[in-house]
């Protein structure tokens, strides 16, 4: 079967991941859905839990071209687009890209940029291409962008705006790991260099865009379609959210489904690939009530009451 290619990749890939990520395996699935669906991704968690070692051994397992931007207040659209630079000895301006002309790009601590440069990110994002000089120029194929932030943050930060929130396809949050895990981490980091320096890749990027493909091509049931529609429209009825998952998000929960269910090894979606996405598709897509602010219900609770109030259809006859 085709489909089982994809599953022997995304086993191959997070196997190579754990060398240096421990008890994450379903964090890494998920950043695979997301590339899988043409996607971004969005690692948000407190400082020190692994989410820049978690995207630099995604990058290095997948191979092609990758790099990385450190995002600071003083950072410029240029500095991530690329600018042109006088050359004396020719006479003329020669066009230096820049590191977003890549097929894997690392935006470490994006809430650290200012709104002027984020906008150059929303571009690439949205179009897969980046505007320089009055020229669009397209991104590479595949292109996938990561992005970390650090929540409990404030003091020099420039909150994403809610366009750029929905241009992400999935956030992630790695947690601290299981004790067993952690415990191998502790062992395993008994040098002096860390262990993702030491990691090669086991893949070729050029396939990604065949898997993408044929992830695109998972059967999902007319009820199930229909079971994501109600999810989302429940939050668009619930006082809970003063805005409801837009319609890219029940886009981003059906292609997601499809993803999830290819990487599990299966030609088709089934009720669990549809809750296991739920919340990391619609967490950030959604704007909380003035009410719920005030009786403290958070947006994983609040999405959580809305998945337990709709209607599961049974499907035992295509199950």
């Amino acid at each position: 079967m085709e489909v089982e290619k994809i599953r022997e990749w995304a086993n191959t890939v997070t196997e190579n991941m754990s060398r240096v990520i421990y008890g994450k395996r379903e964090v890494m699935e998920k950043l695979l859905v997301a590339l899988l669906c043409r996607g971004h991704a969005l690692i948000e968690d407190v400082p020190g839990v692994g989410k820049t070692i978690l995207a630099r051994a995604l990058a290095l397992s997948l191979g092609g071209d990758f790099k990385r931007i450190q995002c600071t207040p003083d950072l410029l659209p240029v500095d991530v687009t690329g600018v042109s630079i006088y050359n004396p000895k020719e006479g003329e301006f020669t066009f230096r890209p820049g590191p977003l002309q890549a097929n894997i790009v690392l935006v470490d601590e994006i809430n650290r940029a200012t709104p002027r440069t984020q906008s150059a990110l929303l571009e690439a994002m949205a179009e897969n291409q980046i505007s320089v000089e009055g020229k669009s120029l397209p991104l590479p194929e595949p292109f996938f962008l990561m992005a970390t932030e650090n929540p409990v943050e404030f003091e020099g930060t420039f909150p994403l705006p809610e366009a750029q929130k929905d241009r992400f396809f999935l956030s992630v949050t790695v947690g601290y790991p299981p004790r067993d895990s952690e415990l191998t981490m502790l062992v395993s980091q008994r040098r002096l260099t860390h262990p993702v320096v030491e990691l090669k890749s086991v893949t070729d990027v050029s396939v990604v865009t065949r898997f993408q493909e044929m992830a695109a091509s998972i059967y999902v049931d007319d009820r199930i379609a229909g079971y994501i529609l109600d999810l989302v429209e429940g939050t668009r009825q619930s006082t809970a959210f003063q805005l409801g998952v837009s319609p890219r998000g029940s886009l981003a929960l059906y292609k997601g489904a499809q993803a999830l269910a290819a990487v599990r090894g299966r030609d088709y979606v089934i009720i669990e690939d549809v809750k296991e996405l739920y919340l990391p598709v619609c967490s950030k897509r959604v704007i909380l009530s003035p009410e719920s602010h005030l009786k403290n219900v958070g947006v994983e609770k609040a999405l959580g009451r809305v998945m337990e109030s709709t209607a599961v259809p049974v499907l035992g006859d295509v199950m």
